[in-house]
Order: C-alpha cells, then structure tokens, then sequence
C-alpha cells in the first residue's frame, strides 16, 4: 500500500502562550512540541508545515521566541485535532545567562511534565550537524519520557547539495542514535514523511 497522504489543513490558530512553569492551563488534545536551536529554521519550518505563511513568527534576530507557544490544529485525518507547541529556541549567546536559565528551566518543566505531550520533534540544521545542546535534549528527552517518542529534523535541506545530504543526515543519525528526516521550508522537501512520522507517533502512544 502507498504511504498515506499528508492531511489537509482544515485550520490553525495561535492558542496561547506561557513565559512561566504552571501558565499553561490543561488541555484535552495531544501535544508535539518543536524545539531546537534559535537559528535552525523553526518557525519557517511550522509555518511550512501548516501550510500557513505567518501564523508562527520569524524574525531574523535568533532568539525571538521567549516563550511556548501553542497552536490548535485541525486537519482531515483520523486524529484530527492536536496542538503544535513551539518551545523557546535555545543557544544564542547574545541572551543574558539569567535568560537562558530561565528558558531552559521552563523547556525542561514543560517536556518533563506535560501529561498530554506526546512526541518531541529536535530540529537541527543539516549543515551545523548536532552540537552539545541538541545531544543533552535528546539525553534528557529519553531520560524523562522513554515511553514517549521523538524525531529528528534536519532543516534548511536546501542549503546542501543532493549528494551531501545523505551523509550529512547520516552523520545526525548516528550522533543522536534517533531517526532523522530532512526537511526544507523553501522546497517542501520533507513535509510529507515529516507529517506522516508525527501521526504514526501519535498512534504509538
């Protein structure tokens, strides 16, 4: 049988946010949530994904998101409705350190914690290849959730050439010793077996 089709989008909409542990009030719809560092593509790749061209914010200073964020989706698969939850970039030094603790504990409470997370998707940019902050997030991820799954993005798949992206994910792969899938924001690259790897996620769980 063919791979199923990537869902249509039937909408998404900002939800809400919280800047502190314990502002996120409870919700009944399973979470992924998206992080990595601030200069990975995140939101180009949210938006890519949602088929919607500004509902996530970009910027071109790294480091813009300072808070979770929270989207409800609605597609035309069986699972219907879920929320796309955007974590605070993090490594970008140009934060004062008391901000960059303060994001980190908030990550970690929220990954640690969150009874309706269910998958973590890590996005890495393809040409950086995994640094210390992304292996210690898949560290702590298996850690804190075993029972629960997670995903490797390697973003800006564009920016290679096709005969460097192969080893390059490979080399992701073996560092993180979890599945990696490329992805480009520009190209659509990806979109398909990225959506299809989230549903069979939230099927595992």
């Amino acid at each position: 049988m063919p791979p199923p089709a990537p869902p249509v989008i039937h909408s998404a909409e900002f939800a809400f946010a919280a800047a502190l542990k314990g502002q996120l009030p409870p919700t009944t719809l399973p979470e992924i949530a998206f992080g990595g560092r601030s200069n990975v593509g995140k939101s180009s790749l949210l938006n890519a994904l949602l088929e919607r061209k500004n509902l996530v914010r970009t910027s071109k200073a790294p480091g813009a998101t300072r808070q979770i964020n929270m989207f409800r989706i609605k597609t035309s698969a069986p699972e219907a409705e879920l929320m796309v939850v955007d974590l605070p970039g993090y490594g970008y030094a140009a934060r004062s350190k008391t901000e960059r603790i303060g994001w980190g504990t908030l990550i970690e409470a929220y990954l640690e914690r969150r009874e309706s997370l269910e998958a973590l998707v890590l996005l890495i940019d393809i040409r950086r290849g995994p640094e210390e902050d992304d292996r210690q997030l898949v560290e702590f991820w298996k850690g804190a959730r075993p029972d629960k799954p997670i995903l490797l993005v390697a973003t800006k798949l564009d920016k290679l050439a096709l005969s460097k992206r192969k080893p390059a994910m490979t080399t992701i792969q073996k560092a993180c010793g979890v599945r990696v899938i490329g992805f480009s924001a520009i190209t659509g690259d990806g979109r398909e077996e990225l959506w299809r790897a989230l549903f069979l996620a939230l099927r595992s769980t």
